[in-house]
């Protein structure tokens, strides 16, 4: 375990959870402001969805993320920006025609993908680095897509966090760097018990981490109630953690938090174990991100 760890706070993701807890943020006024609690509690890196602040479902829109990122860089608070650049890729396939897509089917291409990161210039967004089964949708990211979007990523000069939700993944991810659309020291996040993706467990994350690149800064999460076991995990094995409403909505059981309260309780117990989450600017020169003058 090293002494320092990176806390990522993961605000409010896409899924159908509004309903579920009031606490999770919906306007890009609550996504701002739930991004500077969780800095303020500790977390160095808020990673940021947007929604439709009317229907609280999955958003897209450029505008929205330009005010979360507004607001929170007009605040007094320091914390590192992750735009999710993963939207898009959900194909249901159609009972009646299995050859299109039905209801709940959102596909966005790459340079769509793209477009906040390219006009917003966060330090960190997103790479999902493969398709795979999500639950009873599949989530598409075929090889050409991903060498684009990739491309797209690094000519921005914004540092893409690999997420990898199998092993497949990762080895494409490690073709990725060996074609040079991947520079300097990656960062991979290591995502578990997404179904039907990699179990939530020590042996799966083990395997994951023994494939990465030796020079790769990785970090991992669990879903649910194996959100706070995952992060411990993580951080004992020498990576990073993520908390936060994207994956779990509680504390405990039958306790609902919110994401400042998720990054307090994971910063307490890795304090309890002898470290000390990294500040916003200690995870950016550990890092090597670029600050971008916007």
């Amino acid at each position: 375990m090293r002494k320092k760890v990176i806390v990522t706070c993961a605000l409010t993701g896409a899924g159908d959870t509004v309903k579920k807890s009031t606490y999770v943020p919906v306007t890009p006024k609550e996504i701002a402001e739930s991004a500077i609690e969780a800095a303020k509690a500790g977390a160095a890196i808020a990673h940021i969805h947007v929604r439709d602040p009317e229907t609280g479902g999955i958003s897209h829109d450029p505008a929205l993320f330009r005010e979360v990122v507004e607001r929170v860089r007009e605040s007094d608070t320091d914390v590192i920006l992750n735009l999710t650049a993963g939207g898009g890729g959900d194909w249901v396939p159609n009972p009646d025609d299995p050859t299109a897509g039905g209801p709940g089917t959102d596909i966005q291409t790459p340079e769509e993908r793209h477009q906040p990161v390219g006009e917003l210039l966060p330090e960190i967004c997103t790479l999902d680095c493969g398709t795979y089964n999500f639950s009873d949708m599949v989530y598409l990211n075929p090889a050409n897509w991903l060498r684009r979007h990739a491309q797209l990523i690094q000519e921005s000069g914004v540092k893409p966090e690999i997420e990898c939700f199998d092993l497949g993944q990762i080895r494409f991810a490690r073709q990725l760097i060996d074609e040079g659309l991947i520079d300097d020291d990656p960062m991979f996040q290591l995502c578990l018990g997404i179904p039907w993706g990699a179990d939530a467990d020590t042996e799966t994350m083990l395997a994951m981490r023994q494939k990465l690149p030796e020079n790769a800064h990785w970090s991992a999460f669990g879903i649910g109630r194996l959100q706070l076991p995952m992060a411990v995990q993580s951080a004992l094995l020498g990576g990073n953690v993520r908390v936060g409403l994207e994956d779990n909505l509680y504390l405990e059981k039958g306790v609902l938090g919110s994401n400042g309260q998720l990054v307090e309780k994971i910063v307490s117990i890795i304090q309890g174990l002898g470290a000390e989450p990294m500040t916003p600017q200690e995870a950016r020169d550990h890092l090597g991100l670029k600050k971008f003058n916007k």
